[in-house]
């Protein structure tokens, strides 16, 4: 794999291209690749924070970190994408411990909520989500809520 370089921009300082690739990899993923039309803007990137690797230039790793209150009560993570072309190399790994490290470096030690689809619930409970609800139906794709509780609030 090439080098690969991580990036947290707040939504003011991604550039058009940017957020423009960032918006065509999810797109990609979860509308395209699982055939599942969903409201792909929804108001919720102007208030998060924005965790992306790019490899020569192209991004290939995504996620959002979403403030408490506008997904879950808890911070969140979401959109959760990894380019099909570098799957199957730890990179999700990599991007969801990335990500959690930025939680906290930015916003100290505190309790994640996600929506994690069905498939994922053994790859994040290697991060130590457990699930808080049973499966159900969102845009067509069976998801769970999982909480990851931090050690200082259990």
């Amino acid at each position: 794999m090439n080098m690969i370089h991580w990036h947290t921009k707040a939504f003011g300082e991604l550039t058009l291209e940017e957020f423009y690739d960032i918006i065509q990899l999810r797109m990609d993923v979860f509308i395209v690749e699982q055939n599942c039309p969903y409201q792909e803007l929804d108001g919720k990137d102007k208030h998060c924070l924005h965790i992306y690797a790019t490899s020569e230039k192209q991004i290939i790793a995504y996620a959002r970190i979403v403030p408490p209150g506008l997904s879950y009560p808890q911070i969140s993570i979401g959109r959760v994408a990894i380019h099909e072309n570098y799957r199957k190399k730890g990179l999700g790994k990599e991007l969801i411990r990335h990500t959690i490290d930025k939680i906290e470096e930015e916003f100290g030690a505190q309790d994640i909520q996600i929506g994690a689809q069905c498939y994922l619930k053994k790859f994040y409970q290697s991060f130590g989500f457990y699930s808080v609800s049973d499966d159900y139906l969102e845009d067509g794709i069976l998801h769970v809520d999982m909480v990851r509780k931090h050690k200082n609030t259990e």
